[in-house]
């Protein structure tokens, strides 16, 4: 699917130079989101304007003191404002579709995020959490480290070294052609699935401490050496609501735009378009 199209235009550095302006004067009397703080061309620019521009400002500039963000918002909605009332009253067919896109997505970022507040909610993410927690399955968990060499000789002579008393983590960090190499040969813990089936089942057939002869797969030939097993446990809400949210944020995304399809009065033209026409930018002018 293609991305909600957004505003591709870089308003930041103009606004870098606009922020460290004097601020203006503190208000005296109260304010709401309809006081007009200035007249451009007919046009009123509000205290909501203010606060709508500064919630899209990248966070660094969020963390500048309210008396220069203030100036500095007023003074671009200002110059903005003006700027776009100097173009011609017809706007060039380029402007115009670039209008609409821009107008259309950002409508749609704000169904979608609207979306997002209603269904992804503590109560929906305690409710994934129990869903989840219900088909943990248990079972155990193994940490083990291998070493990862091109042939079975090869694992047969480090096997014979490290039945003689060689460390298997040096012989891991000198030998094994694998990632974990320089670490040892270490995994790190892992369960059931998670690894290629014959290696799993040789780390399944291990004793604590014990390292196993040579095991092929289509990596290459192994020596596993098993550290330890545990009970696997499911972890706790907190460790996975992150995971929860992105999932559940995900869901209502695919969800919502599917909704708005299938209510839309859509009529797709019953023609045939050459794909390459949209790298065609002479279609753009009037």
């Amino acid at each position: 699917m293609l991305p909600i199209l957004t505003n591709a235009k870089k308003t930041g550095a103009a606004l870098a130079c606009a922020l460290f302006l004097s601020a203006p004067a503190a208000l005296a009397e109260e304010v709401s989101g309809e006081t007009v703080l200035a007249t451009v061309g007919g046009v009123e620019i509000t205290v909501g304007h203010l606060v709508s521009a500064l919630q899209a400002l990248p966070p660094q500039y969020q963390q500048i003191d309210d008396a220069s963000l203030y100036a500095g918002l007023l003074d671009q909605l200002i110059q903005q404002n003006a700027l776009a009332q100097s173009l011609p009253d017809t706007l060039s067919r380029e402007t115009q579709l670039g209008l609409d896109n821009q107008i259309s997505g950002y409508l749609a970022g704000v169904a979608l995020d609207a979306a997002t507040e209603a269904n992804v909610t503590e109560e929906a993410l305690r409710a994934l959490y129990e869903s989840q927690l219900a088909e943990f399955g248990g079972g155990t968990e193994w940490n083990a480290a291998h070493i990862l060499v091109e042939t079975e000789e090869k694992a047969a002579e480090l096997k014979a070294e490290i039945d003689a008393g060689a460390d298997f983590a040096e012989m891991a960090q000198t030998h094994s052609t694998g990632p974990s190499g320089p670490n040892g040969g270490a995994l790190g813990w892992f369960g059931e699935g998670m690894m290629v089936p014959a290696f799993e089942a040789a780390v399944k057939e291990l004793e604590t401490g014990a390292v196993s002869g040579p095991i092929q797969t289509q990596f290459g030939w192994h020596l596993v050496k098993l550290n330890e097993t545990r009970d696997a446990t499911a972890p706790a809400f907190e460790e996975v609501q992150g995971d929860l949210r992105e999932l559940l944020t995900e869901q209502s995304t695919q969800d919502s735009l599917a909704a708005a399809v299938a209510a839309a009065e859509i009529t797709r033209a019953d023609i045939e378009v050459d794909p390459s026409v949209i790298r065609n930018t002479d279609l753009l002018q009037d």
